[in-house]
């Protein structure tokens, strides 16, 4: 009887292995991710490609679940934050230990699109992700679709792109968590050399009428550090925010400069500076706390 039982208990680990993941407190289930799906966008020129974590429950009942927006970095895409961050594996130890609620991951990929509308309106991708990404993804997985259930993080180009997103569509997001955001300040802005300028600013913000490196309207509205100057207080009170920038990443002054600007308008905010640069290191180290920041208004 002894071997009996022995035996139908390897038969029950061979079993279940394929959804067990090995944790520091014994084992627990794995979500599903898929990736590179394609959202085929009437408003861009291209597919949009996505991946999507779904958690471990998702297949066997019947309720809806909150969503996070995570967005990639320059040069990455919709797969780099389940190759490079494992955030699947973060939010699977994370959900069963009930350090944050069972909750939808979606990265899509963005290019280098920055997450915005160009100034001259030929890629509008932040018309895409607001009109019809996400009204697609509701509709096409169980989710909870109010506000308060809906989060936005990313690192670099990514935790730029959702803090624009947060604050110009705040009434789209509970909360944002911002690693190592591409947000510059005015003076790095100026400083930057022409060559420079031309590659990476003026196509995307809109040339100056002298052609030197400058700060455009277009380029303002999109500017994390004017939008917290200008926004009424109301609008920035109404989502939460978390920023984490390493204290050796080429962008800390950005971050800090963020990070002085909402508290000199007293924006109740989270700020980190954590040991590290920009590095898949420290995001995959650090996306843990973003999710638990932004699932606190998922668990009512």
């Amino acid at each position: 009887m002894k071997v009996c039982r022995i035996v139908l208990v390897f038969v029950l680990v061979a079993l279940l292995s394929p959804v067990l993941t090995a944790g520091g407190s014994g084992y627990f289930q794995q979500g599903k991710v898929l990736e590179s799906l394609v959202f085929e966008s009437k408003i861009l020129d291209w597919d949009v490609k996505y991946s999507i974590y779904l958690p471990a429950d998702y297949d066997i009942s019947t309720r809806r679940y909150p969503v996070v927006y995570l967005l990639h970095g320059a040069t990455d895409d919709e797969t780099s934050w389940v190759q490079f961050g494992e955030v699947n594996a973060t939010a699977d130890r994370a959900i069963a230990v009930r350090e944050i609620p069972p909750m939808i991951i979606v990265m899509p990929d963005a290019k280098m699109t920055r997450y915005i509308n160009d100034y001259e309106g030929k890629d509008r991708y932040e018309d895409m992700l607001i009109t019809e990404f996400i009204p697609y993804i509701d509709k096409t997985y169980r989710t909870r679709t109010k506000k308060e259930y809906r989060g936005i993080s990313g690192l670099s180009m990514g935790g730029y792109g959702a803090l624009i997103m947060a604050m110009r569509h705040p009434e789209m997001f509970t909360a944002c968590a911002a690693y190592s955001s591409g947000t510059r300040t005015d003076e790095e802005v100026l400083n930057m050399s022409k060559e420079r300028y031309e590659r990476s600013f003026s196509k995307m913000y809109g040339p100056t009428a002298s052609g030197e490196p400058g700060l455009t309207e277009h380029y303002k509205k999109y500017s994390p550090l004017h939008q917290v100057r200008t926004l009424p207080e109301e609008t920035l009170k109404s989502v939460r925010w978390y920023l984490d920038c390493g204290d050796d990443d080429f962008l800390y002054r950005g971050n800090s400069a963020l990070h002085v600007e909402f508290s000199n308008r007293k924006i109740p905010h989270e700020y980190r500076v954590r040991d590290g640069g920009h590095s898949w290191i420290y995001w995959r180290t650090g996306i843990k706390d973003g999710l638990k920041f932004i699932g606190q208004d998922f668990n009512r």
